[in-house]
């Protein structure tokens, strides 16, 4: 059992304890209607070609290419009109010598053509179609398997499944769409003094402000957020509703990791499972909790973070985040979110022997701090990002760049 209190750990060792802890991922089939945002479980390849036949590219007359050579506005050539063609007809009629056919925009090109000329260039006199421009084979046509081939790899596993990738696997006809099952995460606030937003605020009490915005950054990472009402500071009250959550795959607490009298969230986990982690060398968030829960053939993953919302949406963002998009398959997906090379407005002091996460709000090419303590919530509504403070560094000076990470958007 865990028997380490506030022993603080190196953020990077942190990181590999996190890295090594594991979540079963499923897979399920879900339809083509319900797949918006969620993670293909499978390569997915071409069953047919695209287009399934040669097509018109544009409106106008299918038509044997050497029967338009020399044809101009000086010297049009004449061709017999026999049959219209629009796009879900099939066509009937061979375009023989000296013939074309009227035919749409993505209609099957008839037998016997191998062009088209475009409406525009053309002119319609009773069953006579004057042709004003010559046309080289394959022009104005979209020749069969032209934009996928049967067989090709169209989309990978891992692929996040945004419009355009479900406009892919509507084009070959798929249904049912292989996906990562959804990791569901426990979000749990605990404290004496918190209340529902909406209810009468006496004094001393604070509305719970931690299990909306965690349960959204959740919600940012592709899992599936499982809510919970405020859970007093007792022992017996935090050990009854993580017992109730044991069926999700990952608990995130707030409230109750730091060392005060009050706080009690590492005995309980203790006495539960495994306590990996109490405690980060990094400010703010240094009494986070990490810990392990037994059940049946997995551990259920917890995390105990901060009640200090910036504490604790700071941690999320660090520490978490990667690990809930890592489970939920779109691990890769924030890095198309890249960190900017930002100066900084003003010198900024930090405290030698914890790494810092500085919040910033960002103008231009500048980075300016944002010095407020980690219970000020408005602090992350002024934030457009944050940069982190190495351990052994007391000072960045003003005009110095620093490496801004992004603090939100994980799952745009």
């Amino acid at each position: 059992m865990g028997n380490v209190f506030l022993n603080l750990r190196d953020p990077d060792d942190v990181k590999k304890i996190i890295e090594s802890l594991k979540v079963n991922r499923k897979v399920e089939k879900v339809n083509l209607a319900d797949v918006y945002h969620r993670v293909l479980a499978e390569d997915v390849h071409a069953t047919i070609d695209l287009p399934p036949f040669e097509r018109a590219a544009m409106d106008g007359y299918a038509v044997r290419a050497k029967d338009t050579f020399g044809a101009s506005e000086d010297d049009p050539l004449n061709l017999n009109l026999i049959e219209k063609v629009r796009a879900g007809d099939v066509p009937l009629k061979k375009v023989e010598e000296g013939a074309c056919t009227e035919i749409g925009t993505g209609a099957p090109l008839p037998s016997g053509a191998d062009a088209v000329v475009m409406v525009e260039v053309t002119d319609v006199k009773e069953d006579k179609v004057e042709i004003f421009e010559a046309v080289a084979p394959g022009v104005n046509v979209a020749a069969r398997g032209s934009d996928m081939e049967k067989g090709k790899l169209l989309l990978s596993k891992g692929t996040i499944l945004t419009p355009e990738k479900i406009g892919v696997l509507s084009a070959i006809g798929m249904s049912k769409i292989p996906v990562f099952t959804q990791p569901t995460v426990a979000v749990i606030s605990t404290g004496n003094e918190l209340v529902k937003p909406g209810e009468e605020l006496h004094y001393g009490k604070l509305y719970d402000i931690n299990s909306k915005s965690i349960s959204n950054a959740v919600k940012s990472c592709g899992c599936i957020p499982l809510a919970s009402k405020i859970v007093k500071d007792d022992y017996n009250s935090i050990k009854e509703k993580i017992n109730e959550f044991k069926h999700a795959d990952v608990i995130i607490t707030s409230g109750g990791t730091s060392a005060g009298a009050g706080d009690i969230l590492r005995q309980v986990v203790s006495d539960m499972g495994d306590v990996l982690v109490h405690g980060i060398s990094i400010k703010p968030g240094k009494p986070t909790l990490i810990g392990t829960l037994p059940e049946e053939n997995v551990d259920i993953i917890l995390f105990g973070l901060p009640g200090y919302p910036v504490s604790a949406l700071m941690i999320f963002n660090v520490f978490v985040a990667p690990f809930l998009r890592g489970i939920a398959g779109v691990s890769d997906y924030n890095n198309k979110k890249e960190a900017s090379s930002l100066k900084l407005s003003r010198r900024y002091h930090s405290a030698r022997g914890r790494s810092h996460f500085v919040l910033v709000k960002i103008e231009g090419d500048t980075a300016h701090p944002i010095l407020k303590d980690s219970g000020a919530i408005t602090a992350l509504a002024e934030a457009d990002g944050y940069f982190e403070v190495p351990k052994n560094v007391e000072i960045i000076e003003e005009g110095e760049e620093v490496r801004v990470l992004p603090l939100s958007g994980f799952f745009n």
